[in-house]
């Protein structure tokens, strides 16, 4: 399946694929039954033309997938957003040869740059994890009013701000290449066999923590969404939020 997708840097003769992508975007976010910040289709050709974005597509020139670059604080925090994949070629790899191209694209634009995410998606945070980004909390991601202002046409939007946009239903992510660089050092520094190798364990850890992970965030959403419809404020939600609170990072 790789050897017949083209994945690169979109530019600004893949522009007449932006309605489609958007089209694609809403309509997965509704058979999801989650939010997702809107996009136009204008916001999607200026992400093209400026060369922010990544696109996949058949050596026909079929369209398969895409995903976009966005800037927070002065460049000091970096977004891939808006990752999206035709039906027709989903649970293929398709999604992981974005996510790749897109983090490689933002490390190479903005090297200095911590590069974060929001998801639902299961998927895409293994994706994640194996880019080297971090489960974080809501308060080590950008405080731009602007980046938040996205989250408005998300249905889950009033559950963020009545959580002072430090929860929601979305997993928080994080690869801070500064961190990134202090781990290579010490690891630099230490001698280790074939049999203890330190990525290697690293990667084998998280997968075997990830069905608790996976665990941690349905319960997480459950209770979000349990204490939102409940009208009772009493001592019930309380207890039910700071048994959130204990589970917030496992």
């Amino acid at each position: 399946m790789e050897n017949n997708i083209i994945v690169r840097a979109a530019t600004a003769a893949d522009t007449h694929f932006a309605e489609t992508i958007t089209t694609e975007m809403a309509e997965s976010a509704k058979a999801r039954g989650t939010g997702i910040a809107k996009r136009s289709p204008d916001y999607i050709k200026l992400k093209m033309e400026e060369g922010k974005a990544v696109i996949a597509l058949t050596p026909d020139n079929t369209w398969i997938g895409f995903c976009y670059i966005e800037s927070w604080e002065h460049e000091k925090f970096v977004a891939n957003s808006g990752l999206i994949v035709s039906p027709a070629f989903r649970k293929s790899g398709v999604a992981t040869l974005i996510k790749r191209k897109v983090f490689e694209l933002s490390r190479k634009k903005y090297p200095d740059a911590k590069i974060f995410g929001l998801t639902t998606g299961l998927a895409v945070m293994k994706i994640n994890s194996e880019l080297g980004y971090e489960p974080v909390t809501y308060s080590q991601l950008t405080t731009d009013d602007q980046f938040w202002k996205g989250c408005q046409s998300c249905v889950n939007y009033e559950i963020l701000m009545s959580k002072n946009r430090q929860n929601c239903m979305c997993t928080a992510m994080l690869y801070d290449p500064e961190e990134v660089a202090k781990k290579k050092a010490e690891l630099a520094q230490t001698v280790v066999t074939p049999e203890g190798n330190l990525e290697h364990h690293r990667k084998r850890e998280f997968a075997g923590n990830f069905k608790l992970f996976e665990r941690w965030m349905r319960f997480k959403q459950f209770v979000l969404l349990k204490g939102w419809r409940k009208k009772d404020e009493g001592d019930t939600r309380e207890k039910k939020n700071s048994i959130l609170s204990l589970f917030l990072f496992w």
